[in-house]
């Protein structure tokens, strides 16, 4: 919207709806400075009353007050009707906001395509109350719930703390959503938040207003703050998730809840989560509540002391980016079994180490999977106790997996028949064997595996797993029923030409697949195992030619193996084959 000259717009989403919100309007007007506005859009019939409270000045025009408002005829209750001719001075009948129309050869038309949009109304407001912290601490008594967002991101970008920790005692809505305040340069402002719940937990009588129930720390991606405010000017600091936020409750109920992401890196924890972690220690009174837990590397005595303070049970997600021993993981375990709503769960790199108390400590993880009741993604990098034990943990398994990943591990023939018959992978979507070494196991188990997964199968990746042209033709007639596959990648293994021409008409009926990574046959390597550019490019050729006589829309990848030389996994690819 673009308006003329000194004028105050007012945009949508401020709750100005009927008598109750022009009288808050009114209310809010109080602390705008004189000779603010003189030209706004039309006030209706009966709302002038609320907002004639202001004291009368030179500077307040009412004969020129206008409010431009985003509306439809019900926003000012169906007693009011625009005034004929009203639509052309920027009130349309229909809704919507039409910009006010002015004289062509005003002074304002000339002036208008040069200024910038002006302040809106309530933001001059909320600025000009924050002059007097004290005068505006007072105000929260009275203060419309629709106006607290807009004025607690004025007083979060003045940096009036005294200010922030007030509103956080009349906080109107369940929800405080602030997870841009974990960063830099907001942590203190976050420090007033959290002085001010401490102060609030430790009376035994809490302020009327009051209605808050969970403090949100997390970085989410949707806005709060715009959608009561109608501003986006700090939304980029302040963001959170909406569906439960706008709830108006009648109190509190139970303790106060605080959300949190852990991220526990290094060997300390960063200044804002310890003084988080601090303040919870005093307040044992609260819960405090994380979704994901990632771990990218600190002490396991350390990690123990923050999950000793957190409600298990809210735990959804569980990553481990870090190289443990085996020990590790089984100290961690007892805490693992108590994450009893976890959905997705990530092990990277646990060492075997050769030892007496191996087994015991196997047990200790395997038997805290029974627990997981509501686990559907397991994804397991590296594992390289799994060795012989595939078996035992899968039988712990108590819950239809979604997704399954046990990459750059040894496994024995036994370990891959245990999953072909696992009861849990029975409606698997994801399916991620790469790295592991199946080039002396019988294609037996892998045919029977993928006959179990064909009906819900979305995607496939066997890569650099040695596998030969025996193990491809075993698995063709279960992978030509796979209508479900999406994403499908043999990349790194060592087939044939004529090999690569029965997996791409077997596909061909796979309507869903959209992404195809095979590796260059093997008519396209030297003798010594070096990829030959001019053999690649016929074999480019061939295949090229088999997908024109399929006469489908296709795009397939061809990648090349490892250099045996320098280890080079990309020593030559091509541009992705599109048959049109």
């Amino acid at each position: 919207m673009t308006l003329s000259g000194p004028s105050l717009p007012l945009a949508s989403g401020t709750g100005i709806k009927g008598s109750s919100g022009w009288k808050c309007l009114g209310q809010w007007l109080r602390f705008l400075p004189l000779g603010t506005c003189e030209t706004l859009a039309p006030v209706p019939a009966g709302a002038e009353r609320w907002l004639c409270g202001r004291p009368q000045s030179p500077e307040w025009n009412w004969g020129k007050l206008r409010l431009s408002h985003h509306c439809q005829n019900r926003d000012f209750g169906p007693e009011w009707v625009p005034p004929e001719g009203e639509e052309q001075m920027g009130l349309a009948r229909e809704g919507g906001l039409v910009p006010l129309t002015l004289p062509e050869d005003s002074f304002q038309s000339r002036f208008r395509m040069v200024i910038r949009t002006p302040p809106r109304l309530l933001e001059l407001a909320a600025k000009s109350l924050l002059k007097d912290e004290d005068l505006a601490i007072a105000a929260l008594e009275y203060l419309p719930t629709e106006l607290f967002p807009l004025l607690f991101m004025e007083a979060l970008a003045g940096r009036c703390d005294k200010t922030l920790k007030a509103m956080v005692w009349a906080w109107p809505f369940a929800r405080l959503p602030l997870g841009g305040l974990t960063q830099m340069p907001h942590q203190k402002a976050l420090q007033a938040v959290l002085d001010g719940l401490d102060c609030l937990l430790a009376r035994k009588v809490r302020p009327r207003r009051w209605k808050l129930r969970v403090l949100d720390l997390r970085n989410a991606s949707r806005n709060f703050w715009s959608m009561w405010s109608g501003a986006r000017v700090h939304e980029c600091l302040l963001t959170g998730p909406v569906a439960e936020d706008s709830l108006r409750m009648k109190g509190p109920s139970g303790p106060l809840t605080v959300f949190v992401d852990l991220c526990l890196r290094e060997r300390t924890l960063d200044e804002c989560l310890a003084n988080l972690i601090r303040w919870a220690r005093r307040r044992r009174s609260l819960h405090l509540c994380c979704k994901k837990v990632t771990i990218f590397g600190m002490p396991i005595q350390n990690i123990k002391e923050v999950l000793n303070l957190v409600q298990l049970g809210c735990v959804l997600e569980v990553e481990v980016h870090f190289t443990w021993q085996l020990s590790t993981l089984g100290k961690f375990a007892p805490y693992l079994g108590r994450m009893s709503n976890v959905r997705r769960l990530v092990l990277s790199h646990i060492h075997k180490p050769s030892s007496s108390s191996e087994e015991k400590h196997i047990g200790r993880f395997t038997s805290q999977l029974l627990r997981l009741r509501h686990l559907r993604k397991l994804r397991m990098e590296s594992p390289a106790f799994l060795e012989g034990c595939l078996g035992q943990m899968l039988r712990c398994l108590k819950s239809p997996l979604e997704a399954l990943s046990i990459t750059n591990c040894q496994l024995t023939e036994s370990d891959l028949a245990c999953l072909s018959q696992c009861p849990s992978i029975s409606q698997l979507k994801e399916l991620d064997l790469s790295g592991l070494s199946l080039a002396c196991f019988s294609p037996k188990p892998l045919q029977v595996l993928l006959e179990r997964v064909a009906a819900t199968i979305q995607d496939l990746v066997l890569e650099y797993c040695g596998l030969l042209d025996t193990h491809l033709e075993a698995i063709l007639p279960a992978l030509s029923r796979c209508h479900q596959l999406q994403t499908f990648s043999v990349r790194g293994n060592h087939l044939s030409m004529a090999l690569m021409e029965r997996l791409l008409r077997h596909t061909a009926g796979l309507s869903r697949l959209s992404l195809e990574l095979y590796p260059a046959p093997l008519e396209s390597y030297s003798s010594q195992g070096i990829i030959h550019p001019g053999r690649f490019a016929q074999a480019q050729a061939e295949l090229l030619g088999i997908l024109k006589d399929l006469g489908l829309p296709r795009t397939i990848w061809l990648r090349t193996n490892p250099c045996p030389h320098c280890g080079s996994k990309i020593v030559y690819d091509s541009d992705p084959f599109v048959s049109c």
